[in-house]
């Protein structure tokens, strides 16, 4: 669990960067969750991403790629190896090059929502 933890830290503050622009609905030891203010049809805030320190891994959530999955078009093989459905990323050790790929693409993922006017 010690190693996840280290996992944990790491990923994080990929997320945790764009909060002030974002809607923090959980920040917890184990996990963080972030959401636009912007409300769907269905009157619910848009959901933006997450980190969560789970038994076994480490889960990265980012909505982004499952509205424009483009977003994906130039990653790395080894980061679509991590994908697990089509916005998660689970990691089991600390990989540094690719958390900086991850990072990019969160970054991405928050220029794709301010274009489509998610962030107000």
């Amino acid at each position: 669990m010690a190693n996840l933890e280290q996992v944990y830290q790491a990923l994080r503050p990929l997320l945790a960067q764009h909060a002030a622009v974002l809607v923090v609905t959980h920040d917890e030891p184990e996990q963080l969750y972030l959401d636009t203010a912007f409300l769907q049809q269905n009157k619910k805030p848009l959901f933006f991403g997450a980190v969560q320190l789970k038994k076994n891994y480490v889960s990265y959530h980012l909505m982004p790629i499952y509205l424009a999955p483009e977003l994906l078009d130039g990653i790395s093989a080894a980061l679509r190896a991590r994908m697990q459905g089509k916005s998660c990323f689970n990691f089991k050790t600390v990989e540094p090059e690719l958390f900086a790929e991850l990072a990019t693409l969160t970054a991405t993922g928050l220029a794709y929502y301010q274009q489509q006017g998610y962030l107000g």
